[in-house]
Parts: structure tokens; C-alpha cells; sequence
């Protein structure tokens, strides 16, 4: 899973500084509102909202636009209904893509990312063709260089973490989705600074790729995610760093 955590990283990192930000607000004020509609907007009992907040302190949003978002989810707001959707298909060389959305209109959504998948090199499955590749995991990831990873190992298993994995330039602690929260602020408390942290879908398997199908797999992948209505896109290709950076 190496190739797409670290591009999930490098895409965190970009986001907080380039004119990705107004597209990364949207996503975030979308997930706030399905997360305050379904478990009510105290984010201290709610922790799908509290890390939807996280995610919005850590890209800068202002608090007006967080508030405002809770109370559109909690019946504040204009009415309008946010479904959430999956979508599964295949992408070059095989390589299975997971996509969570959330829209306001189903067909519109299904249509857009059918037609990214076909014109992107792959095809949209049926569901439940991929989502058993994968298992939602806690990822709290951290550039190698930036931390002490023997110490950070030890207080990572120390704080409830399942498994660590040390890539070329990220180490990556995984947790169970139960115990993120945990793990990740008993890591805060001791001063560590993630490079990102989220509970995603985790492939068990991976495709490695280079040349033009790592690029194939990376330009769709790129363009399902500039989709207003996705909120995430999982895939299970391994691709070189270098390629990854250079796609950046």
C-alpha cells in the first residue's frame, strides 16, 4: 500500500498551500454536514464530526464556515440532502479504485465518474468488485527523517496501534478505526506532528506499476478526486516515489 499512502501524503501537504484549498473546503464543509446530520452536531459525541473539525483546523478553514456547516447537517441549514455513495471499478493494469462521494444527486454523480473511469483507461464495476480488497484502517503517517522511528514505534504499540510500516520515505502507523482517536492523540500529547492522519480503506494487496501505466493510474486517480461530489479515492497500485513526486 506503500504508492498510494504516500501519495496520499503528498497530496495533504499540497493542498494546505496551493489553489487546491477552495476544492479541499468543499469536500470538508460536505463531510461536517453528513457527519452532524447523522450523529448530531456535539462534536465531543460525534466522532466522525471531530475529525471532519480536525481536518478543517488543519487546512485553515475558518470557524464561521465549520459552525455553519454543523448546523446546515443538524437542520439549520437550506434543507438540502447529502447521500453517501460508493463506487468500485478497475483502473490500467487492473488496479482496483474505490471511490466515496457525497452529493445531492445520485445520477448526476454516477454518470461523472462513470464517464472519468471509461475516459481514464478503466471501467466502473459493480458493486462490490473491489470494496473486498480492502479493510478500514486508522493511518497516521509520518515523513522518515522528521521523527525518531524507534521511539515513535514503541509509543505507537504503547498507545493501542496494530502494525507500523516503514516505506522509502513515510512511516505509517495503522490502527483499528475504533482506536485511531486514541492512538492519535496520545501520539499529539507526546509531540509528534503527523504528515496526515485519517481512517481510510487500506488494500491487503497491491500492483505495482511504472512507466505509462503508473501514469494512467495516477491521472485517473487524480481526476476522480478533483470530482466536486468525491470525498476519497482509494487504489491499490505500488508506484515508485519518484513517479509519485513527479505527478505532484
Amino acid at each position: 500500500m506503500s504508492g498510494h499512502s504516500k501519495w496520499s501524503t503528498i497530496k495533504h501537504k499540497k493542498a494546505k498551500t496551493d489553489a487546491t484549498r477552495g476544492k479541499l473546503f468543499t469536500k470538508i464543509i460536505k463531510e461536517i454536514t453528513v457527519a452532524a446530520r447523522i450523529g448530531g452536531g456535539d462534536a465531543s459525541g460525534n466522532p466522525r464530526l471531530r475529525l471532519a473539525v480536525d481536518k478543517a483546523k488543519d487546512a485553515n478553514m475558518p470557524n464561521d464556515n465549520v459552525d455553519r456547516a454543523i448546523a446546515k447537517g443538524t437542520g439549520g441549514g437550506d434543507g438540502v440532502v447529502m447521500d453517501e455513495v460508493v463506487y468500485e471499478g478497475y483502473g490500467p493494469a487492473g488496479v482496483a479504485i474505490l471511490v466515496e462521494a457525497l452529493t445531492d444527486n445520485k445520477q448526476r454523480t454516477v454518470a461523472e465518474i462513470r464517464h472519468l473511469f471509461t475516459r481514464g483507461g478503466g471501467n466502473m464495476g459493480e458493486s462490490g468488485c473491489v470494496n473486498w480488497m480492502f479493510k478500514k484502517k486508522g493511518i497516521i503517517t509520518f515523513e522518515r527523517g522528521k521523527v525518531d522511528e524507534d521511539k515513535l514505534a514503541m509509543d505507537a504499540i504503547e498507545a493501542g496501534a496494530e502494525d507500523l510500516n516503514l516505506e522509502e520515505s513515510v512511516l505509517e502507523v495503522l490502527t483499528s478505526p475504533e482506536d485511531f482517536e486514541k492512538v492519535r492523540n496520545a501520539l499529539k500529547e507526546k509531540k509528534y506532528v503527523p504528515a496526515s492522519a485519517e481512517i481510510s480503506m487500506v488494500p491487503q494487496s497491491t500492483v505495482k506499476l511504472a512507466g505509462e501505466d503508473a501514469q494512467k493510474a495516477i491521472r485517473l486517480v487524480s481526476s476522480l478526486e478533483e470530482n466536486d461530489d468525491v470525498q476519497s479515492v482509494h487504489a491499490n497500485f505500488d508506484i515508485p516515489d519518484e513517479i509519485l513526486e513527479q505527478a505532484s
